[in-house]
């Protein structure tokens, strides 16, 4: 059997891992039937250089991703695809309005969202059959990894996080697409993916290792604290006082030093990786870029305004003040935890007051503004602008499709069917894709999984969804077991 080292073996994708004897054997033995190992290394090199093997609208469109993740489930009828002639425990307390796109309504509570529809893609189809209990850690683990896990405690909620949990995309795209710049490459904020007391499942590396994990920016305070963007301290960025940039660099050079006198043989075999790790490292901190990046306060008074004094607001304007300074991956987590009340989007109860008054108004100016803001500095060219959450909420209100209680303002899980905003990178402009039925329960176009929708993602950043990955017990996986939907690009 004849082996070929490539972009989807564990030789390379662990570029840690030495060549094995075994492999150089099956190298030597691709001569015999007349291909040499230049002739293989070339085919490699080409293949790699063309960056072609999947193509298609969109491919390799995107340098740089910004995740808004709407964890908790927001009501898609109550936002951005309301219906009208509804009975009264399935129609929704908001009136309609007109949106840039002719025909295409949104609700009154988001005014500044349907100003800026032009400028984006959305999905009304968003659809996938649960499999067992739909809560939200299952529902984000699939958005979030491409898989789902078979461990389930007894309250139906996942397991903790574990390091052999697969890994969160940004993560994966970060290890595919490695940034060249002296910048965190892949930044969460402004709190954990969480339902109940399981925190940060699918938001790590697992598998990968911490190496991919992201840089979690978790300001102190309560959810309710509007104003903790003001409390962002990024002390691990600084140099210690007893620390001198320059005295650093010197250690760097006595690094450096040591590995030139290392044997040509050892170098050829091992290429060290770490001492990359550790120059990434120390060009990052004596750079100052990433703290600048984090420093609110260079924005104008006028901007910060615009994007909302609040902790969403101020965190779309640090995911665009990041995307700026060359992180490749940016998740603003919804501020709150998946299933409490207030501003959560798990409106199990109090839907009108919850949605009217707290958490749309928050979406409506931060979620807008970024979009407008990004295109008008011409960020939206290749940045891939994604708002999302684990599902939308039950057409009929009261009733219980999750074991939870609703009442009769109030709307339960539903993943049959809810709505996502895709932009940039080459996505399509003022564009619908796929429709949902007259009462919102079922796609009646064009149904988008979620995994079709992280697998588009790869395909903007001209990755492969069917890239083979090896976890923990190095068994071959695919990035994620679906296709990218090509038709939301142009």
């Amino acid at each position: 059997m004849i082996k070929i080292p490539g972009g989807t073996c564990s030789d390379l994708c662990d570029p840690n891992l030495k060549m094995t004897r075994r492999d150089l054997l099956r190298v030597g033995g691709a001569g015999i039937l007349g291909m040499s190992l230049g002739s293989l290394l070339k085919l490699q090199a080409r293949a790699a250089e063309s960056g072609t093997l999947t193509g298609g609208p969109g491919w390799g469109k995107a340098k740089n991703v910004i995740l808004v993740y709407l964890q908790g489930g927001p009501s898609h009828l109550d936002l951005w695809d309301p219906k009208e002639d509804l009975p009264d425990n399935m129609k929704s307390p908001f009136k309609s309005i007109p949106t840039k796109i002719p025909g295409v309504n949104f609700t009154e509570i988001l005014p500044q969202l349907a100003k800026v529809n032009d400028k984006f893609t959305m999905i009304r189809s968003m659809s996938y059959t649960p499999n067992g209990l739909f809560n939200h850690t299952a529902a984000i683990y699939q958005i979030m990894t491409g898989y789902t896990t078979d461990k389930v405690s007894p309250s139906g909620q996942l397991e903790p996080p574990d390091p052999k949990d697969f890994p969160n995309f940004g993560s994966e795209i970060v290890r595919l697409r490695p940034s060249t710049d002296p910048m965190l490459p892949f930044v969460m904020l402004p709190r954990p993916l969480q339902e109940s007391n399981v925190v940060g499942k699918g938001g790590s590396a697992g598998f990968l290792g911490k190496a991919f994990d992201p840089y979690t920016l978790y300001p102190e305070g309560d959810d309710m604290d509007m104003a903790k963007m003001d409390h962002v301290h990024v002390d691990d960025l600084k140099l210690p006082p007893e620390v001198f940039a320059l005295r650093l660099e010197r250690r760097a050079r006595l690094r450096e030093a040591i590995e030139a006198a290392m044997p040509d043989v050892d170098k050829a075999v091992e290429k060290y990786n770490l001492d990359d790790y550790y120059q990434r490292a120390l060009s990052l901190i004596v750079s100052g870029r990433a703290r600048n990046a984090f420093d609110l306060r260079q924005e104008s008074e006028k901007v910060r305004e615009s994007y909302g004094r609040n902790t969403f607001g101020q965190s779309c304007l640090l995911a665009r003040r990041l995307i700026e300074a060359g992180t490749r991956v940016v998740e603003v987590i919804w501020p709150k935890v998946a299933n409490s009340d207030n501003h959560s989007w798990d409106v199990h109860t109090d839907l009108t007051k919850r949605m009217k008054t707290q958490s749309a108004p928050l979406l409506d100016q931060g979620l807008a503004t970024l979009i407008a803001d990004m295109d008008d500095r011409g960020l939206l060219h290749d940045t891939l602008v994604v708002a999302v959450g684990e599902f939308g909420r039950s057409p009929q209100k009261g009733i219980s499709t999750s074991g939870n209680r609703n009442s009769s303002d109030g709307r339960d899980h539903w993943p049959y069917c809810y709505t996502s905003i895709v932009a940039g990178a080459g996505v399509k402009r003022g564009y619908v894709h796929g429709k949902s039925d007259k009462t919102g329960s079922s796609p009646a176009e064009e149904p988008v999984h979620p995994t079709e929708l992280l697998a588009s993602i790869y395909h903007a950043f001209g990755i492969d969804p069917d890239t083979i990955v090896f976890n923990h017990l190095k068994q071959p996986r695919e990035l994620v077991k679906a296709k990218a939907v090509t038709s939301l690009f142009a």
